[in-house]
């Protein structure tokens, strides 16, 4: 058969004419898809600026149906039923991600982390749990291992939270040390309450180790020691928590006060007091100092006077309704009303404040009911902040 090559001629400019309405059909699809997704996405985006959440989501949920592939998508979705108590509905958007096979190893990491935080927020601990740890060793790992911790804490699981902050402290992750010693606190508390106390004292030993400038460890210690029977320790434990934990003196006046009046160390104990109360005065410093030299019949100074001497230093209406207690007025008649609505307007300032959050209490804790955080607590009054 002869080659005509007048054919090839005429079908070279055909195949080009072909080519070029192929490749604008092509084009147009691609920009109608492209113009598509985005419209819905920055829909989204516009209603969340807005803090249109019902209208995001439904903005959301039709650009991930016209584009199923996209993973961020997914992601944006999956986070917004979160923010909105939608756990569940999170959690399936999240196990979608997890079940594709198509998606790189990062976003399936990510997608076990938003896992992990549906099932925190939804108080699913268990499988938080599970979740979180399936991220050791990735990119997540710090945040999930501070997740566990919040985990343990809740779920008040002592013995694994220490393990945790053990990870932490050896990855510097910061400081867990003051962290670890409260945990060891915690579990020497449930062993005294069992009476387990030489194994409870080998804890608090442990935690005066792993924190020594703490000062729950040796007022726990002191607690133990005294309930032991050992008193004379116990006050040397106190007294050496004066210097390890300075700011913590308000909150050891007091039980530093019991051991002194129980070991005989009454005068030792007032100078003591009195040299920290110069130099940084308290109202529980000053309360133990009264309450020292109310038993020592040689003091030369009157116990009460020692509340006048305050409000000489600084105003103080927890001071000046001390001091009118022992006082007689001229209209003493009165003196019961008068006392009694004293009383009552300086019980808020007897109050302890959390720093993180304000929540305020009548006893002071090393962890906040309010907000969780630890060592929020001042060792000071509502009134000496």
């Amino acid at each position: 058969m002869e080659f005509n090559l007048s054919w090839v001629l005429l079908g070279l400019p055909l195949a080009f004419v072909l080519g070029w309405v192929a490749s604008r059909l092509d084009l147009r699809q691609i920009r109608l898809e492209n113009r598509q997704a985005p419209k819905a996405y920055f829909k989204g985006l516009n209603f969340l600026l807005n803090e249109q959440q019902d209208q995001a989501i439904d903005a959301f949920i039709e650009a991930v149906q016209s584009d199923p592939d996209t993973s961020e998508l997914h992601f944006a979705l999956g986070n917004l039923f979160r923010r909105r108590g939608e756990y569940e509905r999170a959690v399936r958007v999240h196990q979608h991600l997890l079940s594709r096979g198509d998606i790189s190893q990062a976003d399936r990491h990510r997608a076990q982390h938003a896992l992990a935080l549906d099932y925190l927020k939804a108080g699913l601990l268990d499988r938080a749990e599970d979740a979180l740890l399936k991220l050791e060793g990735t990119f997540f790992e710090a945040q999930a291992r501070l997740a566990l911790l919040a985990n343990y804490e809740r779920s008040r699981d002592w013995a694994l939270a220490a393990q945790v902050a053990e990870k932490l402290d050896r990855a510097e992750q910061g400081s867990f040390s003051p962290r670890l010693a409260h945990y060891l606190c915690e579990q020497a508390a449930t062993l005294v309450a069992q009476d387990q106390l030489d194994a409870a004292k080998q804890l608090l030993q442990q935690a005066i180790d792993k924190a020594p400038e703490a000062a729950r460890a040796r007022l726990d210690m002191a607690h133990l020691q005294a309930k032991m029977g050992h008193i004379e320790l116990a006050w040397q434990t106190l007294v050496d928590a004066l210097t390890s934990s300075p700011s913590a003196i308000p909150l050891i006046a007091r039980p530093l006060t019991d051991l002194a009046l129980r070991s005989g160390r009454v005068k030792e104990t007032c100078a003591q007091l009195q040299a920290l109360y110069a130099s940084s005065p308290s109202l529980d410093v000053l309360d133990a100092i009264v309450s020292l030299l109310s038993v020592d019949d040689n003091a030369t100074v009157s116990a009460r006077d020692w509340y006048a001497h305050h409000l000489e230093k600084e105003p103080s209406l927890v001071a000046a309704t001390k001091w009118i207690a022992g006082e007689k007025l001229e209209h003493e008649q009165f003196h019961p009303q008068v006392q009694r609505a004293l009383d009552h307007a300086t019980k808020p300032l007897l109050r302890y404040r959390c720093a993180a959050c304000g929540f305020e209490a009548v006893h002071h804790f090393w962890q906040c009911p309010g907000c969780q955080a630890w060592d929020s607590y001042p060792a000071r009054r509502v009134e000496e902040l």
